[in-house]
């Protein structure tokens, strides 16, 4: 059976002891536990945020088994993809899959351009090679394949392929798919986009990294949002824009470890080739989490 997936889904940090390599499971599971206790939707490991790029497949499948089992089957876990071809992409759901996982996100990485046939013919491949269900993620920028609206609108006739996340920043392209595709396929925000908006379009809710340091806040949000009490969501939205704003400067995944090592959480640096941040960078992540709260 299929789980709905909305609501708040933050995009979990990998933290990695430095010495040895292994996955700090203990320190995943607690954060997973703390964000269930504070109300999110759903948990997603090995996504940007996560530094999905820099990890192994062994450290892969064990922050994925470690998310599943701390979660408890009480909200799904949908872990992240990243691969050139429909065969490797493939295998890495199947082992998410028999570890419990109710659906993943996909990002297609390329080295050669790609036709927009290819570009469907990798994602209609996966979807009808494997059983869960799929989230469609298009960041641009980062993976140099473009999911364009005419491309989503195609892929939403895959019955597995129900959710599109979006990292281009262009709230107009999803308005697009949301008139076109109708409920075909559910939108997601990211921290490209501002969530209330994208929630006053029809969105079911927000998949990001920020929501691992400020799951209150996002929940609140989100709360206030499917209640329509729109003023009120706006003014909590103008709180949590702020550190939106960090995220553009700095490198997303050394903020979010950054902020969680401020709340106590022992994540670790950032995956070399990645740095931590410097003294001022941490000073200011500091006062904007002094800054959040309710």
């Amino acid at each position: 059976m299929s789980v709905d997936f909305h609501g708040i889904i933050p995009y979990l940090v990998s933290p990695i002891d430095k010495s040895t390599g292994n996955v700090k499971t203990e320190t995943l599971t607690k954060l997973v536990k703390d964000l269930l206790a504070k109300g999110v939707h759903g948990l997603s490991p090995l996504g940007s945020t996560g530094e999905v790029h820099y990890l192994t497949s062994n450290q892969k499948s064990e922050i994925v088994r470690t998310v599943i089992e701390a979660a408890e089957g009480k909200v799904p876990v949908i872990p992240g993809v990243t691969a050139y071809t429909p065969t490797e992409a493939i295998e890495q759901i199947n082992n998410y899959e028999k570890l419990g996982a109710d659906g993943v996100v996909i990002i297609l990485e390329t080295y050669f351009t790609l036709s927009k046939k290819e570009i469907q013919d990798f994602f209609k491949t996966v979807a009808r090679s494997v059983s869960c269900q799929i989230v469609l993620y298009n960041n641009p920028k980062f993976s140099s394949v473009d999911l364009t609206p005419e491309i989503i609108l195609k892929l939403a006739q895959e019955p597995n392929i129900n959710y599109f996340k979006d990292a281009t920043g262009n709230t107009g392209r999803l308005l697009s798919i949301i008139n076109q595709a109708g409920n075909q396929i559910k939108i997601f925000s990211a921290s490209a986009h501002i969530p209330l908006f994208v929630m006053q379009l029809g969105g079911v809710g927000w998949m990001a990294g920020p929501a691992c340091i400020f799951p209150e806040q996002s929940v609140y949000l989100y709360n206030l949002a499917s209640l329509g009490r729109w003023e009120e969501a706006l003014e909590a939205q103008k709180q949590l824009w702020s550190a939106n704003e960090i995220f553009q400067k700095y490198n997303l995944a050394s903020c979010i470890k950054t902020g969680l090592e401020i709340q106590g959480y022992d994540v670790g640096d950032p995956i070399p080739p990645l740095k931590p941040l410097d003294k001022d960078a941490i000073d200011v992540i500091r006062n904007i989490l002094n800054r959040a709260s309710l």
